[in-house]
């Protein structure tokens, strides 16, 4: 077994790499999906009719029902790919990020101009033994 990658151990984050990618599979391709609007469609009629479609989890499958993003994102999501769902809710990017982070839209915008969150507490836990 490869050790763990030194990224794991971010506060919130989940890099999508290949062990995302393969355990997110089933989940971006339904987002993929929703490309089509005939997809679209058949998806607001029966949101969890639909989603068996693509051999997900139930975990997989409740975040989607719940819209649990960042859920999404820990179960394999691609930010970009899950960004498709929040398109057809009607949702913006930014007010996805903004969700995403727990605050409202103008907190968020706010936050991005003045440079982004604080490093203080969202970097590595190994840059904080010792102190």
């Amino acid at each position: 077994m490869t050790a763990e990658p030194d990224y794991k151990d971010i506060p919130g984050t989940y890099v999508f790499d290949a062990e995302q990618s393969r355990k997110g599979y089933g989940l971006n391709q339904f987002c993929m999906s929703l490309r089509g609007a005939a997809n679209r469609d058949a998806f607001r009629a029966d949101e969890a009719g639909y989603l068996k479609r693509f051999g997900m989890t139930p975990e997989q499958e409740q975040s989607i029902l719940t819209r649990d993003w960042n859920r999404m994102l820990e179960l394999g999501g691609n930010i970009y790919f899950t960004a498709k769902l929040a398109a057809t809710d009607g949702i913006t990017f930014q007010d996805l990020a903004a969700k995403m982070t727990g605050v409202d839209r103008d907190t968020y915008r706010a936050m991005m101009l003045a440079g982004g969150r604080p490093i203080e507490g969202n970097r590595s836990k190994k840059e904080w033994e010792g102190r």
